[in-house]
């Protein structure tokens, strides 16, 4: 039976901290399933569709990925896909607690699924998407905090 984990976010945008995660995660799972999530109180900085692209570009080569998009709890995806692990990342302290609570309130809401928090490589721990989505902002060089392979796409 294969073990399948799902890896939900906004990657607004996917990072390189995002893909040392996955990375770790694959390690542990035969398969990992990236959720784009969509967020109906926010505007994303990039589409849902482009998030999937750059998604794509970061993981082209990787065994057991799979990109899909959301809408509405993670754990009802989780039901519906018969998958029964969260994969989160945290960079700090402050993403811990905040991951855990999400965690406990999930395990609440669905007690057969479980949360696995994996703390970044430190290398990564200072990468944040919306420190990225600032230096897009400001036409900045984004590509120390972009995967291998993968150019972001310009702000409009």
């Amino acid at each position: 039976m294969k073990k399948i984990a799902l890896f939900p976010g906004s990657f607004d945008p996917f990072t390189a901290g995002h893909l040392n995660i996955l990375g770790r995660a694959l390690t542990m799972f035969d398969e990992v399933v990236v959720a784009v999530g969509i967020n109906q109180d926010k505007r994303g900085f990039y589409t849902n569709a482009q998030k999937m692209d750059i998604i794509r570009q970061a993981t082209a080569g990787m065994n057991g990925v799979k990109v899909i998009e959301y809408d509405g709890l993670t754990v009802d995806v989780c039901r519906q896909m018969k998958i029964n692990h969260i994969v989160r990342g945290v960079r700090n302290m402050l993403d811990f607690e905040n991951e855990r609570a999400i965690a406990d309130a999930n395990r609440r809401l669905a007690p057969d699924v479980d949360t696995i928090i994996i703390p970044t490589a430190q290398e990564f721990a200072h990468i944040s998407s919306s420190a990225v989505r600032d230096i897009l902002r400001h036409h900045g060089d984004t590509s120390m905090f972009e995967p291998v392979g993968v150019k972001l796409p310009p702000v409009e």
